[in-house]
């Protein structure tokens, strides 16, 4: 037989599970709806008028700048040295910005790579103009105007969501060109290792925060994937080996890693 007492703890053990269940499961989601977010929440991009800040390649949108993942990187917290990485080169992001997003002046139907010359050592990318073409329209021309040179990358996460953000000026997951522009190529998107994508603040919040995936990760078809790792992937995965400052699993990275110059040719 079973006491009052008896059945009063089970009742309140068994409550005490379900909401136990129910803060992981909320846990859970936030922390997916936060990667490549959520820089990117940060992943990444919002508006000059958005702030990026959030979840993995998404970028929470704050009245007044762009978005990254959802544990927006200190921007003046010390980095430990991580053996491939070096001191970046000397100068300071432009911190131009624009009003709208630029013209389209790329032939969609060649072959683009984007070249990030890094702290930590040389990434190569194919651009895909076909299916990105805004995208990759927007790299080009930001590239060309030196906008992305001397940047850090603020963001790494190594807990569900494997991704390197990076493409913010202020260097804080609150940065942007002060424009924004529609998602593109998102039926059927994956992130399978070497994927590099935008992040944003929502559905047509892009601008210039993006993401390198250096392990497969799971994630929603949310964040327009617009090229490819072709050269240097491990020197992203150097990067995430050497863990996060404070050592959580999103923040900033140890690594000082640092945009020296990024630019993109045709062909």
């Amino acid at each position: 037989m079973v006491s009052s007492e008896q059945r009063r703890r089970q009742l309140a053990r068994e409550k005490y599970e379900r909401q136990m269940e129910r803060r992981v499961e909320a846990q859970r989601k936030r922390r997916q709806r936060n990667i490549v977010s959520g820089v990117v929440a940060g992943v990444v991009v919002a508006a000059a008028v958005g702030s990026w800040a959030g979840g993995v390649f998404d970028s929470d949108k704050k009245p007044a700048a762009q978005a990254a993942p959802t544990t927006a990187a200190s921007p003046t917290a010390a980095a430990a040295p991580v053996k491939g990485c070096t001191t970046p080169a000397a100068g300071q992001p432009n911190g131009k910005q624009f009003k709208t997003e630029p013209a389209m002046s790329i032939d969609t139907k060649a072959n683009y790579t984007m070249s990030l010359d890094t702290s930590c050592g040389k990434v190569t990318i194919a651009l895909n103009a076909a299916k990105a073409p805004h995208t990759v329209n927007s790299f080009v021309y930001l590239a060309g105007q030196q906008y992305f040179d001397h940047t850090k990358c603020h963001r790494l996460t190594t807990e569900g969501i494997y991704v390197l953000q990076c493409g913010d000026p202020t260097g804080s997951g609150s940065g942007g060109p002060g424009y924004q522009f529609a998602d593109e190529n998102l039926t059927g998107a994956t992130y399978p290792a070497g994927t590099v994508a935008m992040a944003n603040a929502g559905a047509g919040t892009n601008g210039s925060q993006f993401f390198l995936v250096y392990k497969d990760t799971q994630l929603p078809p949310n964040y327009t994937p617009f090229g490819k790792i072709t050269g240097g992937l491990d020197v992203v995965q150097n990067i995430a080996g050497g863990g996060v400052q404070g050592g959580t699993g999103d923040g900033a990275p140890n690594a000082n890693v640092v945009l020296n110059s990024v630019t993109t040719a045709k062909g």
